[in-house]
């Protein structure tokens, strides 16, 4: 299964990149597979460093942000035991890994990594249809370019309904945030 969340690693000036990823999981949690492109930072680190922290969280409102890479100010961060990297503090679960093996033969390169450590921050708020719209919404918000734009706007226009009817503040704030940059980029992409 891809179970969405945060991956954390080290920048070569030891500062937090802060990135989301769904890498694939069974329900043991001791190995991952993840699938990073080859032009992110995420993926350069990685390479470098050989391990970083996965973390699941029910922030959309953080997952938004970390999506299109507008996280001012960073989240809280300590650092982790087992490898050399970062934990975010207000993460519901998270797994530091070390990187097994790596495969760039595929256009998304295939990461495989043992957890070396796990734990927990606090509870799981529980289920939401505005906060899984939300991830969506963010999915979506990576793949201009990729997708046409007709079919993100469509998609963003049902979420939406979501996020209105059963959202709270940060979920109203992150699709807000999350709309916004696309039609930013779209106006941008217009411009040129």
């Amino acid at each position: 299964m891809i179970l969405e969340g945060i991956v954390t690693t080290l920048n070569a000036n030891g500062s937090a990149n802060i990135a989301p990823m769904g890498p694939r999981v069974d329900e043991s949690f001791d190995r991952l597979l993840l699938r990073p492109y080859q032009t992110s930072t995420t993926y350069a680190n990685l390479k470098r460093t050989g391990e970083g922290v996965f973390h699941v969280t029910d922030d959309v409102l953080l997952l938004a942000q970390a999506a299109i890479d507008r996280l001012d100010p960073l989240p809280e961060v300590r650092p982790a035991a087992a490898v050399v990297g970062v934990i975010l503090v207000d993460a519901c679960r998270w797994y530091a890994f070390r990187i097994r093996s790596i495969d760039d033969g595929h256009a998304r390169t295939e990461i495989v990594a043992d957890v070396v450590d796990r734990g927990g921050e606090r509870d799981f708020f529980g289920f939401n249809r505005a906060k899984h719209a939300v991830v969506e919404a963010a999915i979506l918000a990576t793949r201009i370019g990729l997708i046409p734009r007709a079919e993100i706007e469509a998609e963003l226009t049902g979420l939406a309904v979501l996020v209105e009817k059963t959202g709270g503040p940060r979920e109203h704030e992150a699709f807000e945030l999350l709309a916004s940059y696309v039609r930013t980029v779209r106006q941008d992409a217009n411009n040129e």
